[in-house]
């Protein structure tokens, strides 16, 4: 099986609720992604959206590691496996994502509008960003698509939305191969 045929694949067969929310794990990536169109972000930027927390299909568990109080790391996790298919633009903001959240998470307004599993995540993943680790961030060459990503992510977890089918972006994942 191809890498495309794969990536489809997980999204199809994986009904998994993404952690702490009433949305599943494929349905959360497809509305990010959706997001990300509707903005009318760049194609890398649309996929990189899509495939955000593809990491979390590669962990056994991702609940558990939460009940267990662990960070999977998932954005690693994602963006190693990713990076061998896809190209820089498309990864480069996978991996920074959670980085985002921990940056915006600065703003007491943001942080507000975070979902209650996604203020337990952010402790789990460092807590919010202190002045000299945002400096440093903001110097990266993906800072501006990492957060602009990182809202949509936040923004996609809406209950009972029509989505796209991943199958309507099998040429975009094929456009974006190394």
């Amino acid at each position: 099986m191809n890498i495309i045929d794969q990536i489809i694949s997980s999204y199809a067969n994986n009904k998994s609720p993404y952690i702490g929310e009433k949305v599943t794990i494929t349905e959360h990536m497809i509305q990010t992604a959706m997001l990300a169109e509707k903005n009318n972000c760049s194609s890398n930027l649309i996929c990189s959206s899509l495939l955000h927390d593809y990491g979390h299909f590669i962990l056994e568990n991702p609940d558990d590691l939460v009940s267990k109080e662990k960070d999977g790391k998932h954005e690693d996790l994602g963006y190693e496996f990713l990076k061998k298919y896809f190209v820089k633009n498309v990864v480069e903001p996978i991996k920074y994502h959670v980085k985002a959240k921990r940056y915006l998470a600065r703003d007491v307004k943001y942080y507000r509008i975070l979902s209650e599993a996604s203020k337990v995540s952010l402790k789990l993943q460092g807590g919010i960003m202190d002045d000299k680790q945002a400096k440093e961030f903001e110097v990266n060459e993906f800072f501006k698509s990492s957060i602009k990503l990182r809202k949509f992510d936040e923004g996609a977890k809406k209950t009972g939305l029509k989505i796209k089918s991943i199958n309507e972006y099998k040429n975009l994942l094929i456009s974006k191969l190394i």
